[in-house]
């Protein structure tokens, strides 16, 4: 303990030589798909097919990245000691917002007019288009989206900022500057995520709408960054990193949000679904209706077993929250289901009856070389750092020490037992 109070510990860098080869070799798989299928999309579609696996691909981490700066400013909002052992991570995570998901946005920008039928409409003879005037224009698609960027930039720089300061200084100060960003980031960054969510995703079909679009989005970002923390805590606890601040059972309070989250996404999605289906009005059943046509149908029936009914069970029993065996699987499970959501979302549109199982390798290319990427740079930040907050006053709790337990026995070491 240091003389201001704050606990320090020693913490070694972190070992990541075991998984320093995989994000280039899925760099290079994925590089080599993505190339091939561009130059075929080129030659077959304009692009459109490269532009939507792109897009795909960027919305699954770009999705993933929200869930962790949600995770991170739900910590400091709650003041939680569970969660400590996980914030570091999730702040590296939450950082690649910006500039790498940026940089891979811009050839969602640029091949805009090949994803966005919109952005082909005369807003004159649309009403539809003009209605969503400044904002549905090639500038105002550019300009909303820098914004968004810059909000999450913001949040997550100085979340990390103030939270790297605290490992040298311990200060009150990186505590209070870290509540305050999550205190008003919360209330911007769920707007952003709707925002976006709708200009990125919902648009690619315009003449839909749905008023609980955003909160559908926002249970999947969620749903998906908890799983994916769960698989990091595991590994990263596994090797020895994060064993003095991560218990065992801290895994059981991320199995149950995972349960939350899995019943949250399953109703958002439902009741969409439901208010649609019932209000049975043309221009917005239209959009259920195309995702009946062949294979779509299959993928919808895939999408209520996977993102309902088996996580459900698996998350249900108690004792399966901290089953590695069981969990990690379904982790990887949601991932998958995720991406089937997003491909669920925004491939209807250009494939309206059936996707054409021939360009599968495209997206999946798309992913790998995306993951590899994002995966490289996520290991350097992590390698950079120590791997959980070193002087944060909730540290003691995290690792299940009593901090009136450590108080008597330094006051009995320096004055004696009283």
């Amino acid at each position: 303990m240091s003389s201001n109070g704050t606990t320090t510990t020693t913490t070694a860098a972190p070992d990541l030589s075991a998984w320093r080869k995989l994000p280039s070799r899925l760099m290079i798989i994925g590089g080599i798909l993505s190339v091939v299928g561009a130059l075929l999309s080129y030659q077959r579609n304009d692009l459109r097919e490269f532009g939507f696996s792109w897009l795909l691909a960027f919305l699954f981490y770009y999705s993933l990245a929200l869930g962790a700066l949600f995770i991170v400013m739900v910590h400091h909002l709650t003041d939680a000691g569970w969660s400590l052992g996980f914030r570091r991570f999730s702040e590296h995570i939450a950082s690649l917002l910006f500039p790498w998901l940026a940089i891979l946005f811009v050839p969602v920008g640029l091949m805009g007019k090949e994803i966005y039928s919109w952005m082909n409409e005369n807003p004159a003879l649309n009403n539809k288009v003009a209605a969503k005037l400044p904002v549905f224009t090639t500038p105002g698609f550019w300009i909303t989206s820098a914004i968004f960027f810059a909000i999450w930039w913001l949040l997550s720089s100085q979340l990390n900022r103030w939270s790297l300061k605290q490992d040298e200084t311990g200060s009150a100060e990186c505590t209070y500057k870290m509540r305050f960003y999550s205190g008003w980031g919360i209330v911007v960054f769920g707007l952003t995520l709707t925002f976006s969510g709708v200009l990125w995703m919902k648009a690619v079909q315009y003449q839909w709408f749905s008023c609980i679009y955003g909160v559908y989005f926002f249970s999947s970002c969620a749903w998906v960054g908890l799983a994916t923390v769960y698989l990091l805590g595991v590994l990263l606890r596994r090797q020895g990193i994060l064993t003095p601040v991560v218990k065992e059972h801290y895994f059981y309070y991320l199995g149950m949000l995972l349960l939350a989250f899995t019943l949250f996404a399953a109703y958002t999605e439902f009741a969409q679904y439901f208010v649609v289906w019932n209000a049975n009005m043309p221009e917005e059943t239209f959009w259920y209706l195309i995702r009946e046509n062949g294979n779509w149908w299959w993928l919808s029936m895939l999408l209520i077993a996977g993102k309902f009914f088996v996580p459900f069970f698996v998350f249900l029993p108690l004792k399966v929250k901290t089953n590695f065996k069981v969990i990690v699987p379904a982790c990887f499970l949601i991932w998958a289901m995720h991406a089937a959501d997003l491909a669920f979302n925004i491939f209807p549109t250009l494939h309206p009856e059936g996707y054409h199982l021939k360009w599968f390798w495209l997206p999946v290319g798309c992913l790998l070389f995306m993951g590899g990427m994002l995966s490289k740079v996520f290991l350097n930040k992590f390698a950079a750092s120590a791997p959980y907050p070193k002087r944060d006053p909730r540290l003691l709790e995290a690792m299940g020490v009593n901090a009136h337990m450590v108080n008597d026995l330094t006051e009995t070491s320096v004055g004696g037992a009283r």
